[in-house]
């Protein structure tokens, strides 16, 4: 018996279904396929929907028979005509991937790391009721309201610095601790409540991560806090100012407030990365014009069906993958192999969906329809590439598992041996010495240790044209060896344009210029704008023509004062029969082998010039390769365009490695092999095309001047297209991931100095305790270290990066 599945989201789903279902008594062999969602079930006896069902129970995977699926997809379909389908599948995955590909079946955090569960992209639809955006959203709100009551606690806990306070003035300190006790409130349970769940919960299933140290570190000073406030005579006079105790509140909120933010700056990024998946599913229209019984309707995409017959108008979007039928057309690909120049069509050529139809009109066959088009195919690259990396919290991470147990053991060790041995007091000096240990081991330096270096080189990064998602890429650049780059818009700048003008016989290239100019003025084909842009430049004005006629695939014809001009191919040259001089094919040849693309213009039956147009190299590409090179990097070209372009581009840069004619799926393929070789990749690119491999990539680098899809899929973006930009992101890098380390090192020897001391080590022979009031100090010095180390980056950023 077959059956549907509802709820799999990866091959690890599908192995814990077979398992379960042979489990069930009477079941001789089962098999479930994740490709197909079904469930195939063979026993040797009658086994009921019931009690297959009963073995999934507990999990969130639905059992289906194969007539209420049918019955549930007719459901849906007709409901689809009055509800738009919303994004959300009801799957969600762990960012850092701690249990391989498992999924959960609601949202919440990871019970390993804690980060928050991410919810899997599957079919386009409106943000709103997206429960990833609602998140979102709640999450800011929760910050701004956070931000709103830590404020006025940070103001009154600063004002006791200054001489002769207006608040101490107005109240006095007795009063503003019950004022900060009161407004700390909201903050701790509620606006960031979230962090002492997840701390509880990583402390049960044993699983030490930094909402461990948040939870501890906040909690105790909270709770330290609020015992000083209630019962201050339990407290030698020795912790005690102006003879309160001194509190801490405010440590406690501000670090409750920063790690929200950064949850907040983590949900941006997850909502970024399924934005640029949402743009690449709206590249395929959602309507397509169907022939049917000879008669034009417009249906639904959904409604397209293999082999029906389409009609593409001009400048509409390919619905579906097929092949032409009738007529011919100009088709932009560069979504699917990044080259400027359109691509010829006629009877019997492939298009794929989302590309972008010229000027004429034709009718196509449906070859390849929903989740089989090529487009279909790049969405699910960029999604799987995107979810599968590890981002760089997994070091403090690291460790604070081993941090978290022994900060917490010597605190209780602390506890103990001051309960037993320490006289008069004991148990308040137990206690108080306990809770300076955690305190002063409290993870605010440990926390800032990363995103502090990563924020001001982010900064720095985007002072020089260089966007930065996330501390991952800043980490993984440090480490890439070999560079992947795209041609067109990456090494080129992505735009046809004159790059060699040819006279034959008596015309000069003024007469020429006008000439052309007039041909082309009404063109809209890039080809024809690129010889217009280079004649406006020139200051020439169009002459007049009449009697236009496009001829697709070869070019052009007009009349002028009764002579007829034709500029086109050498394919239009041959039919119209004008003879080409050996001097004629030898500059086209050479052109040609140059790697630019020749169109002629002839006047009767005579050619009196040519244009050579090429996608001519940035200024900065050799430059930028050279000093690449110079860093250790291997440079690997991969393109979509033909062999003889390539060759010629990699001739001029001095690239002896290189690859033409690939698809998005065949670079993202060569980076994973490179991967696989042990290479740190990065992939620099500016198409569509070029998505599925900036996600496969370490790192992904996106030009400014390339699509949206392309930037949204890269960690790193080039603003001004630069390719000098990988240089100083490289060196960037290195001195960042320099400095993450010795932030790191100064906040453990901190702790590792400090903890000692408030655990009363030297008290026997020195006779000092360390008061959870120098504590706080001790840990707000290895809070300024950090951020002083950290801003060097600012001072020497410009050397760095030069």
């Amino acid at each position: 018996m077959e059956y549907y599945i509802e709820g799999m989201g990866c091959a690890g789903c599908a192995r814990t279904i077979q398992k379960k279902l042979s489990e069930v008594a009477g079941v001789t062999s089962a098999s479930v396929d994740f490709d197909t969602q079904k469930a195939s079930v063979e026993s040797n006896r009658e086994i009921s929907l019931e009690e297959l069902q009963k073995a999934l129970e507990g999990t969130h995977y639905t059992l289906l028979s194969c007539n209420a699926q049918k019955e549930k997809k007719c459901c849906e379909r007709s409901n689809k005509k009055e509800t738009k389908k919303s994004k959300a599948t009801g799957v969600f995955y762990c960012p850092m991937h701690c249990e391989g590909d498992k999924t959960y079946p609601q949202s919440g955090d990871c019970p390993i790391c804690g980060m928050d569960l991410v919810e899997q992209v599957s079919s386009k639809g409106d943000k709103e009721g997206n429960p990833e955006e609602e998140k979102r959203q709640k999450l800011r709100r929760h910050f701004w309201g956070a931000v709103a009551f830590t404020l006025p606690i940070f103001i009154i806990s600063m004002s006791g610095m200054w001489h002769r306070s207006p608040l101490y003035e107005l109240m006095p300190l007795s009063v503003w601790n019950w004022v900060q006790f009161v407004l700390s409130l909201p903050v701790v349970f509620y606006f960031c409540w979230i962090f002492f769940e997840r701390a509880w919960r990583s402390i049960k299933t044993l699983h030490f991560n930094m909402f461990t140290l948040i939870g501890i570190g906040a909690g105790v000073a909270w709770l330290f806090s609020v015992l000083g406030l209630l019962a201050p005579d339990l407290f030698p006079e020795q912790f005690k100012e102006h003879g309160t105790v001194h509190l801490y509140f405010e440590a406690t909120t501000v670090i409750l407030t920063l790690v929200l933010l950064g949850q907040v700056l983590e949900a941006d990024a997850h909502s970024r990365t399924q934005g640029a998946i949402e743009k690449l599913l709206n590249l395929a229209p959602n309507e397509a014009t169907k022939i049917v019984d000879g008669q034009e309707i417009t249906v639904s995409i959904e409604d397209v069906a293999l082999g029906d017959l389409l009609r593409v108008k001009p400048g509409e979007k390919i619905p579906v993958d097929g092949v032409i039928s009738e007529g011919c057309a100009s088709i932009d690909e560069s979504m699917i192999t990044g080259e400027a120049i359109p691509a010829e069509k006629e009877v019997g050529s492939k298009v794929s969906a989302g590309t972008l139809n010229g000027t004429q009109s034709f009718l196509m066959k449906a070859e390849k329809v929903g989740s089989d088009t090529l487009l279909s195919q790049i969405v699910q690259l960029v999604q799987q590439a995107s979810s599968s990396r590890a981002p760089i919290q997994q070091l403090a991470d690291k460790i604070a598992a081993y941090f978290v147990p022994t900060v917490v053991g010597i605190s209780v060790l602390t506890f103990v041996i001051w309960s037993v041995f320490g006289g008069e007091n004991a148990y308040t000096y137990a206690l108080l010495n306990a809770v300076a240990v955690l305190i002063i081991a409290c993870p605010c330096a440990l926390g800032l240790a990363t995103p502090m270096s990563v924020m001001v080189g982010i900064g720095k990064g985007a002072e020089n044209g260089i966007l930065i998602r996330n501390a991952e890429a800043l980490e993984q650049m440090n480490r890439v060896d070999t560079l992947v780059i795209d041609k067109t818009g990456t090494l080129t700048e992505g735009k046809p344009s004159v790059s060699e003008l040819f006279t034959f016989g008596k015309c000069s290239s003024q007469e020429l210029l006008g000439v052309l100019y007039g041909l082309n003025q009404h063109s809209e084909h890039p080809l024809a704008q690129a010889t217009n842009t280079y004649a406006q430049a020139q200051g020439i004005s169009p002459l007049p023509f009449t009697d236009f006629e496009a001829l697709t695939g070869r070019g052009v014809k007009a009349r002028r004062e009764e002579a007829l001009y034709f500029f086109g191919n050498e394919r239009l040259m041959e039919e119209i029969g004008v003879p080409l001089s050996a001097e004629i094919q030898r500059v086209v040849k050479a052109a040609q082998t140059a790697g630019k693309t020749v169109s002629l213009l002839a006047r009767a039956k005579e050619v009196i010039g040519a244009v050579a147009i090429a996608d001519k190299l940035k200024p900065s590409t050799n430059q930028a390769l050279e000093d690449l090179k110079e860093l250790g990097v291997a440079i690997v070209m991969l393109t979509g365009d033909n062999p003889i372009t390539t060759a010629a581009i990699a001739k001029e840069v001095g690239l002896s490695n290189y690859q033409a004619g690939m698809l998005p799926q065949d670079k993202q393929a060569e980076v994973a092999r490179l991967q696989a070789q042990g290479k740190i990749v990065a992939m620099a690119g500016d198409g569509i095309n070029d998505a599925p491999a900036l996600a496969q990539a370490n790192v992904g680098i996106a030009m400014g001047t390339g699509t949206d899809i392309a930037i949204e899929s890269a960690e790193i973006t080039l603003v001004k297209g630069d390719l000098s930009g990988i240089v100083k992101a490289k060196r960037l890098s290195k001195a960042v991931v320099k400095n993450i380390r010795e932030n790191l090192f100064f906040a453990l020897v901190y702790n590792a100095v400090g903890i000692p001391i408030a655990a009363g080590v030297l008290y026997p022979i020195f006779g000092i305790l360390l008061s959870p009031m120098l504590g706080a100090l001790a840990m707000s010095f290895s809070s300024v270290s950090v951020i002083s180390n950290a801003l060097r980056l600012r001072r020497f950023g410009d050397k760095l990066m030069r």
